[in-house]
């Protein structure tokens, strides 16, 4: 059985010792085993406080998730910009470690929603500079015992890597402590046959993301969910599954996230009917 996580962007953002405190009882009421834990900025939540939190009310933090808004970027960006974002993702690292997650995923190569067109040559360039970069926090991270995860995005938040045999080729060459987050979501878009990408995912998954078609829950949509878990199975994954979705009513976190309405007929809606279906469907 997977544990089943869900992210506090259901509900908050920020997510910080303030959400978290009103969030994680109520997470553990709903019957989820897990929490993913987003660090917007440093020091959002402290790490020790919210490890105990957790243990306190049955949970565990199933990942964090590295956040890329505009200034943190890896690639085709200034070297202090760089060098910033190199920090903010060792501190993530870190977090996670004090916390007791085993992952920390997300688009960790460029700021979402930068976009710009890329020859082969030049891919292949940008490819090379993102292993350059990620590399000390990669070797931070394996001294920890914490994964990256790297996440493909849609072609709407980034040119960078859409697919998941992109993402293959973008990790080529980095330690084993670097694999990929699979996001349900952006492979809808992107994937011809997400069910055949997930299986060339399998050796690489650090972490796994699931929403429906249109961000709202698991079931509520279009998507084979039974077909998706039969690979994801046979894939040897044994991490935690983890709804991410938004809250419309939050300007900033719905802007970002292009949540134009609501998807469900409450967020604890989203959040329990997405639960009552991954557990129905994986049995």
């Amino acid at each position: 059985m997977y544990a089943i996580g869900v992210n506090p962007w259901v509900w908050a953002s920020p997510v910080d010792d303030e959400a978290l405190a009103e969030l994680i009882p109520r997470i553990a009421a709903f019957g989820f085993d897990a929490v993913e834990l987003p660090i917007e900025q440093p020091g959002d939540w402290d790490p020790v406080r919210t490890r105990d939190l957790l243990a306190a009310h049955g949970l565990v933090a199933a990942g964090v998730c590295a956040v890329t808004p505009p200034g943190r970027d890896l690639v085709d960006a200034a070297p202090a910009v760089v060098e910033s974002t190199v920090a903010y993702l060792m501190g993530c690292v870190a977090s996670a470690a004090a916390v007791g997650a085993g992952c920390v995923g997300g688009p960790v190569y460029a700021s979402v929603g930068r976009t710009w067109r890329m020859s082969a040559t030049a891919r292949a360039a940008c490819y090379k500079d993102f292993r350059r970069a990620l590399a000390p926090v990669a070797e931070l991270a394996g001294e920890c015992g914490v994964s990256i995860g790297v996440e493909a995005l849609n072609r709407y938040e980034t040119s960078v890597v859409n697919t998941i045999e992109q993402t293959v080729e973008l990790i080529d060459g980095l330690p084993p402590s670097v694999g990929i987050m699979i996001d349900t979501y952006h492979m809808n878009i992107e994937e011809a046959d997400p069910y055949a990408a997930l299986a060339v995912a399998g050796p690489h998954i650090k972490h796994v993301q699931v929403s429906g078609t249109n961000r709202g829950a698991p079931g509520a949509d279009h998507f084979d969910w039974p077909r998706f878990f039969t690979v994801l199975r046979d894939t040897g994954y044994q991490g935690a599954i983890c709804i991410e979705s938004f809250t419309a009513e939050n300007e900033t976190i719905a802007t970002a996230a292009a949540i134009w309405r609501p998807l469900a007929p409450s967020q604890d809606r989203l959040a329990t009917d997405g639960l009552r279906y991954l557990r129905e469907t994986l049995g």
